[in-house]
């Protein structure tokens, strides 16, 4: 493999965090309110959990894409974006911000 795409890695990710869910007993599908898309919308035995997975979020406009879809959501259930960033931890405006190994850890 030559040079490296981002693109990529946030694929992996994804590929991480689906498979750990359906392994964690998770239905797993997509969402979408209007133009705004959510990478995963988590159901278990009648919680809701939502999910972004990026690989780093190395500006606002970054952090407004992946935390905004999560904003655009109506209802309280709980919602996470998912990343690699050396620094994560804490919320954004209600959305908890998590590294992926702590994500792994943590269901």
């Amino acid at each position: 493999m030559v040079g490296f795409n981002a693109s990529d890695i946030n694929k992996i990710i994804e590929n991480v965090i689906f498979t750990h869910l359906k392994t964690a007993g998770y239905e797993v599908t997509a969402g979408q309110i209007g133009k705004k898309q959510t990478d995963f919308v988590c159901e278990k035995q009648g919680e809701r959990l939502y999910i972004q997975a990026a690989y780093m979020i190395p500006d606002d406009k970054v952090r407004d894409r992946e935390f905004g879809s999560l904003l655009a959501i109506p209802d309280n259930h709980p919602k996470k974006v998912v990343t690699m960033d050396p620094v994560t931890g804490g919320t954004y405006k209600g959305i908890e911000h998590v590294h992926l190994e702590q994500f792994l850890l943590s269901l």
